[in-house]
């Protein structure tokens, strides 16, 4: 599940511009220069811990000489209460400044690890997969899925360039199901799969006949999901998605299908509660 540092080295320094611009004035201004502190990460509300390597990066940035000692790993469940999940220690100025930063970040990773788990649980037994979609925050989708990972989920496409994906839109433009097909078969790396929304029965049969690999099932009901399911008969993986929420999950995996994509994993996941408490 670890992420390269070199993947998000120039996010974190780009929200560090963005927040420090000239200078921090407070902590500049109260704080001697030459001042060292330490401070605990505390994580303060139940769910799963994600994004501590790209918290602790934050700090360095500012100080290289900052010691980070994580006293949990990504992936960590904690439960109700004040969980210390990472100390760190060095120049007092440079923590400061960097905090909102670092927090932010294993703010945001850990809510999305936690949305998903609870995905995952709620579909154990079955053999859907949780997945997530393109849905995200810009700037941060290789943060946020990886924290998808993190919490047990599995990514779809990164972005536009490593699947085909033909949707609606693109159905109409091309002329139909097997006009976009079959170009599609044409011009792309023999490598890559070719997956088609349909969301009729006869949308799902004509996918299947001209060779998609995946079909995704797009806002069926239940009784629509398992004809389609049977229909295709494992001759193409199967995706449901639209609509899916933490009451209807569970009945749609009962379905039969391969995956479930949830934009929701990403675009309304909410932040874990984390702080930063300095000692005296």
């Amino acid at each position: 599940m670890d992420i390269p540092e070199f993947l998000f080295e120039p996010i974190v320094r780009a929200a560090l511009t963005e927040d420090i611009g000239a200078g921090d004035i407070t902590t500049t201004v109260c704080i001697p220069a030459g001042t060292t502190a330490s401070a605990t990460v505390l994580a303060k509300s139940p769910g799963v811990v994600a994004g501590l390597a790209v918290g602790a990066l934050a700090f360095r940035l500012l100080d290289p000489n900052a010691r980070w000692e994580a006293l949990a790993e990504d992936g960590a469940k904690v439960g109700a209460g004040r969980h210390a999940i990472a100390r760190v220690s060095g120049d007092a100025r440079a923590l400061l400044t960097a905090e909102r930063v670092a927090l932010n970040f294993m703010q945001r990773m850990s809510g999305v690890a936690t949305v998903t788990a609870r995905y995952v649980d709620l579909v154990a037994g079955t053999k859907a997969r949780i997945i997530d979609t393109r849905k995200t925050t810009p700037g941060l989708r290789v943060l946020e899925k990886y924290a998808v990972r993190v919490g047990g989920g599995v990514n779809h496409r990164l972005g536009l360039y490593d699947c085909v994906l033909i949707k609606d839109n693109h159905i109409k433009a091309a002329g139909g199901i097997t006009a976009a097909v079959t170009a599609a078969r044409a011009q792309a790396p023999h490598t890559m799969k070719v997956e088609v929304e349909a969301s009729t029965i006869p949308q799902v049969r004509e996918a299947l006949a001209c060779g998609a690999d995946i079909i995704l099932l797009d806002n069926m009901g239940l009784n629509l999901l398992r004809e389609s399911v049977e229909i295709i008969g494992g001759r193409a993986i199967t995706e449901a998605s639209g609509g899916l929420n933490e009451s209807t999950v569970a009945a749609v995996a009962a379905t039969g299908v391969d995956v479930l994509s949830i934009g929701a994993l990403t675009h309304s996941a909410p932040a874990m509660d984390i702080s930063l408490d300095f000692a005296e």
